[in-house]
């Protein structure tokens, strides 16, 4: 019963997340004055950045070989690219089953086990968590002026009935969460420490440390940059600086663990990122929308090809 309600709440609660953010968004903006921006923004800049965002998913799945040489597996850049692919569209259904998927599609085609297959992926999102940290400090020390006044105003605003109500509520609801969660807590702690351990020690036998360091680096600014390019095909923003850009981003990216593939937080974040440097609420998340539906776009079309090549050009391999 209890394992039942966990993955009910696992599908639903990024779901809930997701159609509450569009909900939200769309209470304080009107929805036909974000559509008008569909049809007069440049679209060259848009397909740019969905080329460079295809790139860094095919750098991602040549990295993955180089995690797996180390463990004397040989990984075919093929299918490796296909199931990274598969991968992404699978997680806009169940947050991070995509990884499971690519691990099995992986072992079934290639012959390597599945744990090692897993382990390599753990390995790519430490490497991937490590980054985002990098970024979001970058962003503090950039914004730190921006992020006192924000603490200066919440203080001088100060409402100490609210806070207790608010602070009650939050511990209620941790409260319940553990209850329904401490059978498998501590086991899950354990294998995840385990998980860590495992992923950090490949990354520190590889020998080509430099070449993923290099991959991994390459996959990040294209993820920055696929952002700066897409921003580029509104008017309102084409002055809109670098570095303004990236913090916008950071904040987006840290969005998408919140819902499936952060639809609706993903557009909400970068609206509100943008209120920062004076950019309408309409305009910001416009952009939003665009960015997050053409890369979107770019994981259905891919990842719905790849989903559909994989068994043909594996045709001869038992499963």
């Amino acid at each position: 019963m209890q394992n039942n309600i966990k993955y009910v709440l696992k599908i639903i609660t990024p779901i809930f997340i997701g159609v509450f953010c569009i909900y939200y968004s769309f209470s304080k903006i009107d929805f036909f004055e974000v559509k008008k921006y569909f049809f007069k923004i440049n679209y060259n800049w848009v397909i740019a950045g969905i080329f460079l965002g295809a790139l860094s998913h095919i750098s991602r799945s040549y990295r993955w070989k180089l995690l797996l040489k180390p463990l004397g597996f040989k990984l075919g850049i093929i299918n490796s690219i296909l199931s990274v692919f598969s991968a992404y569209l699978i997680n806009y259904t169940i947050p991070r089953a995509g990884d499971i998927a690519r691990g099995k599609i992986i072992s079934d085609y290639e012959k390597i086990p599945f744990e090692k297959c897993i382990g390599t992926i753990i390995a790519e999102r430490i490497v991937d968590v490590i980054c985002i940290i990098i970024l979001i400090l970058i962003s503090l020390i950039i914004e730190y002026d921006k992020l006192s006044d924000s603490l200066n105003k919440i203080f001088q605003n100060f409402d100490i009935e609210s806070t207790i109500i608010a602070a009650l509520t939050f511990f209620t609801v941790v409260v319940f969460i553990y209850k329904l969660l401490k059978k498998f807590l501590f086991k899950r702690f354990k294998n995840f420490i385990a998980g860590l351990k495992d992923g950090l020690i490949v990354i520190f036998k590889m020998k080509n440390k430099l070449e993923f360091l290099t991959h991994t680096i390459f996959i990040w600014s294209l993820y920055v940059l696929m952002f700066y390019f897409t921003s580029k095909a509104f008017t309102d923003l084409i002055d809109l600086s670098f570095y303004k850009v990236m913090v916008s981003f950071t904040l987006a990216a840290i969005s998408i663990i919140f819902s499936n593939g952060g639809i609706g937080i993903y557009p909400l974040a970068v609206e509100e990122s943008l209120s920062w440097y004076g950019i309408d609420s309409v305009t910001g998340l416009a952009f939003g929308w665009v960015s997050w539906l053409s890369q979107t776009l770019m994981v259905i079309i891919f990842g719905g090809l790849s989903l559909f090549i994989l068994p043909f050009i594996n045709r001869t391999k038992a499963i």
